[in-house]
């Protein structure tokens, strides 16, 4: 039987790539990856937010195909149900759908103001007042999650799908070096050490390709 395959845009800039990547990774997917070129035009008009249609991540697996990166997380949960990318219990499997629904629809201001750039770093970068509203709200989830739960993921000892939605953010906040709570700075090094995350940084930081409207300006 052939390999998954995974359809995915630039591993420094694609949010939700890096979504539906990871959470292949943590359920044990074996997949082979398509990369579609920063160059592409409609790819391009989605990394910066101005497509009406996502068009990656998208996954073909055993003749289904799927996009969207929730809907991918679902599938995934239904193929690799031990991989735990949904938590087993009734009350914190809803809501870990909850908080990756909202990551999923919300956050609009902190992605445009604050694009994922991995390769990227910017010192004292100034927060617009909303962008600040949203990195507060994202604390909340997170510290009400680990305290939950436990941590040292968001649903306790394994990385799940909830993660995978917000692996993305915690780029955000170290490449912008948004202060936030001890336990956030904890969390973010938490996710960052996945040995998953850490091979999607380093073939981000491999890609030669720069996308000028992504790059941040003073």
């Amino acid at each position: 039987m052939s390999k998954a395959v995974l359809t995915i845009s630039s591993k420094n800039y694609g949010a939700w790539a890096l979504r539906g990547w990871l959470m292949a990774r943590l359920a044990r997917l074996d997949f082979t990856e398509h990369v579609i070129s920063p160059d592409d035009p409609a790819m391009r008009a989605e990394m910066l937010l101005l497509s009406a249609s996502m068009r990656v991540p998208a996954l073909e697996h055993e003749g289904v195909h799927v996009w969207d990166t929730l809907a991918i997380g679902e599938y995934l949960n239904e193929v690799k149900p031990k991989a735990g990318l949904l938590p087993a219990d009734r009350a914190a499997r809803a809501h870990c759908r909850a908080i990756c629904g909202e990551m999923h629809s919300g956050f609009s201001v902190l992605r445009s103001s604050l694009p994922m750039n991995i390769k990227a770093s910017f010192p004292n970068f100034k927060l617009w007042s909303r962008a600040q509203t949203d990195i507060d709200r994202i604390e909340t989830i997170w510290i009400e999650c680990l305290q939950a739960y436990g941590g040292p993921y968001l649903f306790g000892s394994r990385p799940c799908m909830a993660d995978a939605m917000f692996a993305p953010v915690v780029t955000r906040f170290i490449t912008y070096q948004v202060p936030i709570d001890n336990r956030c700075v904890a969390y973010c090094d938490t996710i960052m050490a996945l040995p998953a995350m850490r091979e999607w940084v380093a073939a981000a930081e491999a890609e030669p390709d720069d996308i000028d409207e992504l790059e941040a300006e003073f």
